[in-house]
């Protein structure tokens, strides 16, 4: 299994729980056809570089997985059906990459962890 990642927009007009609705949706697409969901991150609503379908925000969402291959192209497949997502990029994590990611999120635990005990 191969582990990658995804990054996805979904349009701005969209309330917070139909947002989180669509997020759900795709973690359990990947869930039942045998991804395994390794992390999740939510960005928020920000500013787009350029204007898409009209629209100059979104909310961008990340999910990092491990999956076979060819569940990457089902998932682009679900990605182009759903008209809430308005872009989205899979890329396949190199052992780098990986490492890298695992590095970001222990540091970004401990800064976490470290402002809890200043509190």
């Amino acid at each position: 299994m191969n582990q990658y990642e995804t990054v996805f927009i979904v349009t701005p007009v969209l309330s917070e729980d139909q947002m989180k609705e669509a997020v759900k949706k795709f973690s359990g697409f990947l869930a039942e056809n045998g991804g395994e969901i390794i992390f999740e991150d939510h960005w928020g609503l920000r500013k787009l570089a350029y204007p898409i379908q009209k629209k100059s925000t979104g909310f961008y969402h990340l999910i990092e997985f491990k999956a076979a291959g060819d569940l990457t192209n089902r998932l682009e497949v679900e990605f182009r059906r759903d008209e809430r997502i308005i872009r989205f990029l899979t890329v396949k994590l190199d052992k780098h990459a990986v490492e890298y990611n695992i590095k970001r999120r222990r540091l970004a635990s401990n800064a976490s962890n470290q402002e809890k005990k200043e509190e």
